[in-house]
């Protein structure tokens, strides 16, 4: 069964695995403890400490392991606005960042702090100069993924870090996407990765942080890892994630070619064979592994079961298919179409026939699902056009009300408007995504006695 979700968990790599079996042999002891197996277990630790800083590009003595990417990022931030408290209490980051730095930019409002979001465009990366716009005078930190984690985008980190050594703010950047496929350029100054995303064992993040930013870890304080990462290390694990963050970089420069090649025929071929799509996220400076297409008139909940019904994994940031009934953060800060949306992230060794069956089961699918929800084929000027219509779409969820709309807007005269009745989130997001893509103007949004009137006019 092909599995195209390696940007949630990379499988296992062999030199993991590998490495993880000789590891619970040889590396079971206290670290920490003057005997001989102490001793032969600070021996791996310290290797595998000297690997993973080798791939970073920092010195072995600035990179701790911590339980988790999630949890380096966490201890990162802490650390990072305690140490540059004097300075104020202000952070920036992308609005695109992974929710593990928005939750905690979140708690650290609710402490008395503040955040700025940095605004990215269509392509989903930031404009450095609108970064360097939200340094202020006490912000203690700044954060910048490295490559987004739903559309692959990679973000300008060089340009924006030298922009933050200006204003004398350090930079933290979520590497946890793109570490396996090479080091992060630029000044960085702290920086977190997670082993389960390069095809290391799950429970393994690290956290550097340079020589020279003020840093003050959080919470209790512990005796290993610098104090940074209180708790027993998970020994054999560390071992595994250093031994395949290695391993995959030896493999990444072919690697990336052959995925990437794989990645640009996604791209072209939806597109051609689908219609009624948007592939999402910067076509060139991206994750080679990586491809994010949005489809109209879809549900993307159901899309992703009939996906896997045929066999292939994949993941979405529709509302649909999220706890919160929202579309992903993400998509909804780059403005594109959040619908019927699929990720595809193709792990290391993925065969290219299995991407050919990939596509050619989509277009039968996202078709069987479009009669299904009665989308329209095409759309058609009427014989009696109405001056004006407004469209009930109240209570039902994404996609309907873009459906309903779609159905409609060639019933009103050019320069007419369609009022939508929605109370779905996702309308939000994906009706002004669907007058871009079918070249019509999308006026505004209206408050409504229920939900919200979203209105558009017709162009053409």
């Amino acid at each position: 069964m092909p599995y195209f979700d390696a940007a949630s968990a990379a499988p296992l790599h062999p030199v993991a695995r590998q490495a993880l079996l000789a590891a619970l042999d040889e590396g079971w002891a206290d670290p920490a403890r003057l005997y001989r197996e102490g001793r032969r277990a600070r021996l791996l630790l310290d290797a595998a400490r000297e690997a993973a800083a080798d791939a970073v590009g920092c010195r072995p003595d600035e990179l701790v392991f911590t339980s988790s990417g999630t949890t380096a990022v966490h201890a990162g931030i802490a650390g990072a606005l305690s140490g540059r408290r004097r300075v104020g209490r202000h952070l920036a980051l992308s609005a695109v960042e992974h929710s593990s730095v928005l939750h905690t930019a979140a708690a650290h409002e609710a402490a008395g702090g503040s955040f700025t979001e940095v605004p990215v465009g269509r392509s989903g990366a930031v404009d450095p100069a609108a970064y360097a716009g939200a340094l202020r005078p006490d912000t203690a930190l700044a954060c910048l993924q490295s490559a987004n984690h739903e559309v692959g985008t990679e973000q300008p980190v060089a340009e924006v870090a030298a922009l933050c050594a200006d204003a004398g703010v350090p930079l933290l950047v979520d590497a946890a996407q793109s570490l396996g496929w090479g080091p992060v350029a630029g000044g960085w100054s702290l920086l977190t990765g997670s082993a389960h995303k390069w095809g290391g064992p799950a429970g393994v993040g690290l956290l550097a942080v340079r020589k020279g930013v003020r840093f003050a870890p959080q919470g209790p304080a512990g005796e290993r890892e610098s104090g940074r990462a209180p708790g027993f290390e998970n020994l054999p694990a560390i071992v595994a994630a250093a031994a395949s963050l290695r391993a995959v970089r030896d493999e990444a420069a072919a690697e990336a070619v052959r995925l990437r090649a794989l990645v640009e025929r996604i791209r072209s071929v939806v597109a051609e064979r689908v219609g009624d799509v948007e592939v999402v996220g910067d076509p060139e400076r991206r994750l080679p592994h990586l491809v994010t297409f949005s489809c109209l008139y879809v549900d993307g909940e159901t899309l992703l079961h009939e996906l896997d019904r045929h066999g292939f994994s994949v993941s979405s940031g529709s509302s649909c298919t999220s706890s919160t009934l929202e579309p992903s953060h993400v998509l909804k800060a780059m403005g594109v179409l959040s619908e019927g949306n699929v990720r595809v992230s193709l792990p290391p060794g993925t065969a290219e026939a299995d991407v050919d069956r990939f596509l050619e089961v989509l277009p039968g699918v996202v078709a069987e699902e479009r009669e299904r929800l009665g989308a329209p084929v095409s759309t058609r000027p009427s014989d009696s056009p109405a001056a004006s219509l407004v469209v009930d779409a109240l209570g039902r969820r994404c996609p309907i009300p873009v459906i309903e709309l779609a159905k409609v807007i060639g019933e009103v005269p050019v320069g007419a408007t369609v009022t939508v009745l929605a109370d779905d989130e996702a309308a939000r997001l994906d009706i002004p995504a669907w007058c871009e893509m079918r070249e019509q103007e999308y006026v505004g949004e209206e408050p409504a006695d229920r939900g919200s009137a979203y209105v558009v006019r017709r162009l053409s």
